[in-house]
């Protein structure tokens, strides 16, 4: 893997990482019971626990993806096809 890849793969790691802080500062509000509330006329609601959870896990995968790719150097799934033959 040259240079490039590698700064390609780890803007995309930092920005995977700075989803996931803002996911789980938003799980925590949430858990911490700031899911809904109104001041007066207004009313603010937070997103659903359940797709942030989604979310995050998805977030986490795509990390490890990436985390294994920096450190294997090569940003792709590799499959092989192995055809027999008798000759």
């Amino acid at each position: 893997m040259n240079q490039q890849q590698r700064g390609r793969i780890e803007q995309r790691l930092a920005s995977v990482v700075r989803r996931l802080d803002g996911y789980y500062a938003e799980e925590e509000a949430i858990l911490g019971g700031a899911q809904e509330y109104s001041l007066g006329s207004r009313s603010l609601k937070r997103g659903d626990l359940n797709a942030i959870r989604e979310q995050i896990t998805e977030l986490e995968n795509r990390k490890d993806e990436l985390e294994n790719a920096l450190a294997q150097g090569s940003d792709k799934r590799k499959s092989y096809r192995v055809v027999f033959r008798d000759l």
